[in-house]
């Protein structure tokens, strides 16, 4: 057993700043490297959401990183609590590696060798730790949920006018689950902090009361589950799942939309749950009372606690937002690079960031600091004379929705109705056209729809404009539109 030289430790976070900068956080700083042992190397987080996360989105950078550097073949894993504590008492004495009798550290292995087949599996929360997840057995291995990010707490967040009762609320029901507001239901459009106030309330819970058993995932996820358990006639098991948990918390529940059966599961839930004072946090793209197709009943229930609406940030309000994301990332960005990415882009805080992480790797790739120039070239701007502003996702969403008339909930749900489908499929093959987007990231915005359904909506797009010369014209229409900033 042995432990891991300091300096090896900044060579190691040096590689992952410069390899893989848009993962690194400022609370990186917070890690401590403790034993390694066989082969693996333990690595201390604050808390649990911070291992989760580590855990399932960055272990394989880490990975990379620690092997790079040492010239070991290693694995990672991210502890805390009671083994975080056996493993820095049992490497308290040991020798560190990088401190040997010629005082150099070894050399960094040229390329780290693929070693997946032997990576153990991530480790499971136990019982008496905080968890952030409805169980720790090994029964729940069949029941995503979503990762909640560090970077989504409430100090975090950025308060403005469109989003100050929804944060309100949210601060309030994290400190009194079941009492305060319940059911807590928050809308808003895309990209507007929705997803940020569910994670932050399921954090602060976490921190102040660690026995409580908390359910946090995606309608698309309930949805899913609930239908496999009725196949594989499991439904006693899936009750009993939902049904003991202390909060039930689900993003984008608008997906409810005309599944009849998910609804009827879902309303004997929520009555469960409530009748219980557990608290249920909701979120959609729009009010309850206009979610297509959605019964009246649960229309009703969604109303009983409080419903809040985010918006649109303003100017202040997205200088902020920058500002801090900037923070996080641990990124020096001068004052007038901040107000360039908040007066160019106008939609909502998804986009913000991904204008920063845009900006971040073209500086990293260049190896240049940041400034207003290489800001701007980053993102398009160079020699453009026509004073053409950026696409961004939420023009091509409005351009469409008021040309089609629908609304993005439409869109976003599983509806295959021509007059639903035909303005779906156009959205993504703008958004593949014009944005800089994945075909991964433009499925997610339409209802979590995977890589392949987006390339199939763009080559039908395709085929249909090039036999249909009235698509054409429509698609050369919506096209000018979203590139010149017009409106209908």
């Amino acid at each position: 057993m042995t432990k891991l030289d300091n300096a090896l430790w900044r060579d190691m976070m040096d590689y992952l700043r410069r390899r893989h900068a848009p993962i690194c956080r400022q609370w990186f700083e917070e890690l401590e490297p403790l034993e390694l042992n066989s082969g693996l190397l333990k690595i201390h987080t604050s808390n649990t959401v911070q291992q989760n996360y580590l855990q399932r989105k960055c272990r394989e950078q880490f990975m990379e990183a620690a092997q790079a550097t040492t010239g070991l073949l290693l694995t990672v894993r991210f502890v805390t609590g009671e083994e975080a504590v056996a493993s820095a008492a049992a490497a308290s004495d040991a020798p560190a590696i990088g401190q040997a009798a010629g005082g150099g550290a070894p050399a960094p292995a040229p390329a780290a060798p693929n070693i997946s087949a032997a990576i153990p599996q991530p480790v499971r929360t136990t019982p008496s730790q905080p968890i952030a997840y409805s169980s720790s057995s090994d029964d729940d291995a069949g029941f995503d949920q979503i990762v909640i990010s560090p970077d989504y707490s409430f100090d975090n967040f950025i308060t403005g006018p469109g989003n100050q009762l929804a944060y309100a609320a949210a601060v309030a029901v994290a400190n009194q689950p079941g009492t305060a507001y319940n059911p807590l239901f928050i809308h808003g459009g895309v990209g507007l902090g929705k997803t940020h106030l569910l994670q932050a309330i399921c954090q602060t819970i976490i921190q102040k009361q660690p026995g409580v058993k908390i359910t946090y995932m995606s309608c698309d996820a309930f949805m899913n589950q609930f239908l496999d358990c009725v196949q594989k006639g499991q439904m006693a098991e899936f009750r009993n799942r939902y049904r003991h948990v202390d909060v039930l918390v689900i993003d984008d529940i608008h997906f409810l939309a005309n599944r009849e059966r998910t609804q009827e599961e879902f309303f004997h839930t929520f009555n469960a749950l409530y009748q219980l004072n557990k608290q249920i946090v909701l979120s959609s793209d729009s009010p309850p009372n206009e979610i297509p197709q959605l019964e009246e009943r649960l229309v009703s229930r969604f109303g009983w606690g409080l419903v809040a609406n985010v918006s649109r940030p303003c100017y202040e309000t997205r200088v902020a937002i920058v500002r801090a994301k900037a923070k996080i990332r641990a990124l020096d960005i001068p004052d007038d690079v901040i107000s360039y990415i908040a007066t160019k882009i106008d939609t909502n805080a998804r986009e913000l960031e991904g204008a920063l992480t845009t900006i971040q790797g073209h500086a990293a790739l260049q190896n240049r600091p940041i400034d207003l120039a290489q800001a701007r070239e980053a993102l398009g701007e160079t020699g453009n004379a026509g004073g053409v502003s950026q696409v961004t996702l939420q023009n091509i969403i409005d351009a469409v929705t008021r040309f089609y008339n629908v609304k993005l909930s439409d869109l976003q749900s599983k509806r295959r109705h021509k007059s639903i489908t035909e303005p779906r499929q156009i959205c993504m093959w703008l958004a593949r056209k014009r944005t800089r987007f994945s075909l991964e990231e433009i499925g997610g915005y339409f209802g979590g729809r995977d890589h392949t359904t987006v390339m199939h909506s763009i080559r039908t797009v395709e085929d249909r404009s090039r036999a249909d010369s009235n698509l054409a014209q429509v698609l050369a229409q919506l096209d000018e539109q979203v590139v010149s900033g017009r409106s209908v």
